[in-house]
């Protein structure tokens, strides 16, 4: 079940990723642009997908088993996360990079 979908359009300020969302579309308007992504409830799943490519979308957990960030290049680049108790992990992946 989707219990929702945020749209979030990347600024000059760090893009806040909602948890009360399921999906989370982005969406760059140029150059690097930067979202976080706070610590969630054990077992949830958040996935995340750019939506639209004006430039990278940088995501940074603050708790991140699999690295220290995720990098969205091109429209559909797609990734799937649950939180455990240490911190997001990575379920799959389509094209995003793991850093």
């Amino acid at each position: 079940n989707v219990f929702g979908v945020q749209t979030l359009t990347g600024s000059g300020s760090t893009g806040v990723i909602s948890l009360t969302d399921t999906v989370t579309l982005l969406i760059t308007t140029g150059g690097s642009q930067a979202f976080s992504l706070a610590d969630g409830v054990e077992g949830q799943i958040k996935i995340l997908s750019m939506k639209t490519d004006g430039g990278s979308g940088i995501v940074t957990p603050d708790n991140f088993v699999n690295g220290t960030q995720i990098t969205f290049d091109d429209v559909q680049d797609t990734i799937v996360l649950m939180y455990q108790s240490t911190g997001w992990v990575v379920l799959a992946r389509q094209n995003a990079l793991v850093s």
